[in-house]
């Protein structure tokens, strides 16, 4: 696994992602062909509009690396069960993608929105399961001790920043869904698997961050 410089990661994510607060404009539009990677979490059904939905990747300083804060959703839900994923959830109406990170990450995980600093939101990542998708990244407080809502979130636990901004750790996977071969990028971590939309959204913020000038 290689190093990842905690200021050097600041640094890009401010200089390579949009303003936090910034309106971000969201194509709803579906994806109409099937993308060289794409998360094999969807329903397969036709999807007339995609819906908008924002997610906090979340940075705990840890003294030599960032930790990132992930949670696990409960075996009994009805959509995604036990999947791993990044605190967040539908837009409410005259939510912008940051508000609606900062907003879900508080109810999920009990991180108080306002204590969370906001470096930067990346570009919507638009998903054959029927959402339009933006990483906001934000780093907590040192102190923040998670409270998980126990209907939303099994457990919470983190994952080096430098193990997932290492390109040698971005595995790819192929899956049969919706009667077709797909592939996807994954990231097992200490017997956690992250895959799908979460693994696509960090491999994107990846070549974000790491493959611009």
């Amino acid at each position: 696994m290689s190093f990842v410089d905690k200021e050097d990661f600041l640094r890009r994510a401010r200089a390579n992602l949009a303003d936090p607060y910034e309106e971000m404009k969201a194509n709803l539009e579906p994806l109409d062909q099937i993308e060289p990677f794409v998360p094999g979490d969807g329903s397969g059904l036709p999807i007339r509009k995609l819906r908008p939905a924002a997610v906090l990747f979340g940075l705990i300083d840890r003294g030599d690396d960032f930790g990132v804060v992930f949670t696990q959703r409960p075996k009994t839900m009805k959509a995604h069960a036990g999947q791993i994923a990044l605190p967040g959830g539908k837009l409410e109406p005259n939510e912008s993608f940051t508000e609606a990170a900062v907003r879900e990450a508080e109810e999920e995980i009990g991180v108080a929105r306002d204590s969370v600093e906001l470096i930067g939101q990346a570009e919507p990542y638009r998903t054959l399961s029927g959402f339009c998708v933006s990483l906001t990244v934000g780093v907590f407080p040192p102190e923040f001790e998670p409270v998980p809502d126990p209907h939303e979130v099994d457990e919470v636990f983190e994952t080096p920043l430098s193990f997932l901004m290492s390109p040698e750790n971005h595995q790819e996977h192929v899956k049969e869904w919706g009667g077709e071969w797909r592939r996807y990028y994954a990231m097992p971590h200490n017997g956690r698997f992250i895959w799908g939309v979460t693994a696509g959204m960090i491999k994107s913020l990846y070549d974000c961050l790491y493959d611009s000038p």
